[in-house]
């Protein structure tokens, strides 16, 4: 074999090696990707008690339930699968019933999703991508999202 075939064939399985290195970090990674989890996701991903992830979804109407200690109970819905969602803490100043939310923490034994903190949209005009397909999805769409989004001025679009 000449120096050149095998300088072509270390390269060439270096390469390969690299290739592979790359296809695996990129399926192990693939589930963390995600910027949140709708709650049929959860469901039926079949995710582990103590798995950290972000739950996102509506508020769900008349389930926040304020206890001691700004201990604070509410269900998070993507119109399909609600998931009870708990979090000790002062909420966004948009944060209520009906408004988009992705809650950060991890799932208990029970179900309940154990929140360590709580963003809430923070205009009602923004709806993420991710969000408005799964409410389309589960036929909660609503056809004034888009025309809030239409009406909305552009920035620096003047005369």
């Amino acid at each position: 074999m000449t120096r050149k075939r095998r300088r072509i064939v270390l390269i060439s399985g270096g390469v390969g090696v690299l290739a592979i290195a790359v296809a695996l970090m990129l399926s192990a990674l693939r589930d963390s990707i995600v910027f949140f989890n709708s709650p049929s996701d959860v469901v039926e991903k079949h995710v582990a008690a103590g798995t950290r992830m972000r739950l996102g979804g509506l508020v769900k109407a008349d389930s926040l339930v304020r206890g001691d200690n700004l201990r604070i109970r509410f269900e998070v819905t993507d119109g399909e699968r609600e998931i009870a969602v708990t979090y000790q803490g002062v909420l966004p100043d948009l944060f209520r019933e009906g408004q988009g939310v992705v809650a950060e923490g991890m799932l208990d034994g029970a179900g309940v999703f154990n929140a360590d903190t709580v963003l809430a949209k923070h205009d009602e005009t923004y709806m993420p991508k991710e969000v408005a397909a799964a409410l389309k999805k589960s036929g909660h769409w609503q056809d004034d999202y888009a025309a809030k989004k239409a009406a909305v001025p552009v920035a620096g679009g003047g005369k």
